[in-house]
């Protein structure tokens, strides 16, 4: 490891040891031997972040580095590949896009010139072709063409229904696609060698998480239980630090729950969207981009659960 590129910083409560890399804000956490997260800003996308407003997996083996996530654009893959080399001088062998957002799929084309695999569910890779318009122009809005430059859509050669067991470099991984939650393809990935799971936008942890139509939120409850039931030590989140069943439940599941409970009521009740956005979400005000989202996510759910 190269340790003159990292400063060690003291452990965190689940004894994780945070190292912060001087690329793009990135953090580096050592979950475990040889598995780590890289940690993004919550802001929104820029063109300082390239896009990698998010957590990015990375698992050093014998035969190289797998890595779930591939940064939100071209500049935003080699930012990442920059955080990766602080860790390791071994290549990125396999990437694997845990959903639709763009970040979990437009720093692909990096990755692939440099020899990568690259592996999706069939249904982020549906999702991918299906947005893939959307997802450059609101990238060219936020981040300007400059920092877009390079980036193009390089979808996954290898993909899976619903279960797909890898075995590489003496480590092994379980990426299951259970149905939609942020988005219609997330899957998580489970190392049970390690007791590690890396869930994508499954799970969010010091931001709020938002809904989209790309998701399904009755679905997203369902899809967090299953992936709980592995019983994970460590969860590498798909936004925010390496965290726990208890902190993801309260700040993930318990706010997919609320809203769907809040907003349930009215519309049993016959009352109008205007009520629902306007439902008490202070339970969760101390959430980064709260006051930006709040909003927006109870309108969203509403206009789900209406059709129910």
């Amino acid at each position: 490891m190269k340790q003159h590129a990292l400063s060690v910083l003291a452990g965190l409560a689940l004894g994780f040891v945070t190292m912060t890399v001087q690329a793009a804000e990135l953090k580096v956490q050592n979950v475990i031997d040889n598995v780590y997260a890289i940690v993004g800003p919550h802001e929104q996308r820029n063109a300082t972040n390239f896009a990698n407003n998010a957590t990015f997996g990375v698992v050093v083996t014998d035969a190289g580095v797998v890595l779930v996530d591939p940064g939100g654009s071209y500049k935003g893959a080699a930012q990442v590949d920059a955080a990766i080399k602080t860790i390791t001088d071994k290549p990125v062998k396999i990437v694997i896009n845990s959903g639709g957002q763009d970040h979990r799929w437009l720093g692909n084309g990096y990755f692939k010139e440099r020899g990568a695999r690259i592996i999706a569910s069939e249904a982020a890779v549906e999702d991918h072709k299906a947005r893939t318009n959307d997802h450059f122009f609101m990238l060219g809005n936020l981040m300007g063409k400059e920092a877009l430059a390079g980036t193009d859509a390089v979808y996954a050669e290898e993909t899976f229904e619903a279960e797909l067991d890898l075995e590489f470099g003496g480590e092994s991984f379980q990426i299951r696609h259970v149905g939609s939650a942020h988005t219609l393809g997330d899957s998580f990935i489970w190392m049970p060698g390690k007791n590690v799971m890396f869930s994508g936008d499954i799970v969010y942890i010091e931001r709020m998480l938002g809904i989209g139509p790309a998701g399904n939120t009755a679905s997203w409850v369902d899809v967090f239980d299953e992936m709980v039931s592995y019983n994970p030590k460590y969860i590498v989140p798909g936004h925010g630090p390496v965290t726990d069943i208890k902190r993801a439940t309260e700040e993930t599941y318990n706010y997919l729950v609320h809203l769907r409970t809040m907003i349930g009521r009215i519309i049993d009740n016959g009352g109008p969207i205007e009520e629902g956005i306007a439902i008490d979400q202070s339970p969760f005000k101390h959430l980064a981009v709260f006051e930006q989202i709040a909003k927006r996510n109870a309108q969203n759910v509403f206009m789900q659960m209406e059709f129910e």
